[in-house]
């Protein structure tokens, strides 16, 4: 509520703030990326999905990451997509505090699964003989409902705490979509015991994610290093390889972005990482995950030479 009353029923977007040539470059890099993103994601779903040989946990989480990619990049593609090609920046009320809720929910899921997919692997290398026992389709199910309760528990207290604040310095959001830090700037009223409790839950879901994936792969590690041959450590290493790029990439930009949040950084370099997590990341996670899986490739190659022969008859 502004300082004369007036209730903020409206934000506007200010983007990239680029000249109309480059903006409409971005529009059109944009659209490509998410186009790519959700064919390669939506590919990814339907492949597990068909194929017996990928009825496993391991798929099971897979399955899952690509729909959250599908939903992540869907919360921010198409608003921006309309901010940079028809100049219509004004986003409500209800429709911000939607985008943010959605936003937090797909990443702090994100950050859950990841962590699910990190055990995942930790008992399929250091305990492959009890692993049909301990991963079986109750206990993935258990975990991945899991990972979307407290990352539910997560987007309502955040948003909450986000939208309770009063707005009156300014209706403009230095950013190309609904985002803490650019929202926290706009606010009038003293902000910092709801930053505390938005700050804290970020810190506990991704610490709590990073300590599981580390812990886990600190025993994987311990298992590859007690097998003698270098193609049993390399064979055992490559069933791992495309979690940890995936962890790297995910991990590495939310950590810089809101455990930074408040070192002085400008929302510009806010918006160039903002972009990378948002829209070229859940872009890439099925390209590495099936760029480097023999499996994935294989059932890639049988879908594609079963349509080569359909077309022949």
């Amino acid at each position: 509520m502004a300082d004369n009353g007036t209730m903020v029923t409206e934000f506007i977007l200010l983007g990239f703030q680029l000249p109309t040539g480059l903006q409409m470059g971005l529009f059109f890099g944009f659209l490509v990326l998410y186009v790519i993103t959700m064919v390669g994601n939506l590919g990814m779903i339907i492949l597990i999905q068909r194929d017996s040989r990928l009825q496993t946990p391991m798929y099971f989480f897979l399955r899952h990451l690509s729909f959250l990619d599908v939903c992540y990049s869907s919360v921010i593609v198409p608003q921006s997509l309309e901010t940079l090609g028809t100049d219509k920046t004004a986003i409500t009320y209800e429709r911000c505090a939607t985008q943010f809720f959605f936003f937090t929910l797909c990443a702090s899921t994100e950050c859950f699964l990841l962590a699910v997919m990190a055990y995942d692997r930790y008992v399929a290398v250091c305990n492959p003989l009890l692993y049909a026992t301990a991963m079986t389709p109750q206990t993935c199910l258990g975990l991945v409902a899991a990972a979307y309760a407290g990352a539910m528990v997560n987007a309502v207290i955040r948003t909450g705490c986000t939208f309770s604040i009063s707005f009156c310095k300014s209706n403009h959001v230095d950013f190309f979509f609904c985002d803490l830090p650019p929202l926290l700037k706009l606010a009038c009223s003293d902000t910092t015991s709801r930053e505390r409790v938005i700050y804290l839950l970020a810190f506990l879901v991704i610490t709590t994610s990073i300590s599981v994936i580390l812990i886990s792969y600190f025993f994987i590690i311990q298992a590859i290093l007690k097998i003698h041959t270098a193609g049993g450590k390399a064979k055992t290493f490559s069933t791992c390889a495309s979690h940890m790029t995936a962890v790297a990439l995910f991990f590495g930009t939310l950590i810089f972005i809101y455990l930074k949040a408040n070192m002085g950084k400008s929302l510009g370099e806010d918006k160039i990482v903002s972009v990378f997590y948002t829209v070229v990341i859940p872009m890439l996670n099925p390209m590495i995950y099936s760029l480097r899986n023999k499996e994935v490739k294989e059932a890639l190659k049988k879908v594609l030479n079963g349509m080569k022969f359909s077309q022949v008859d």
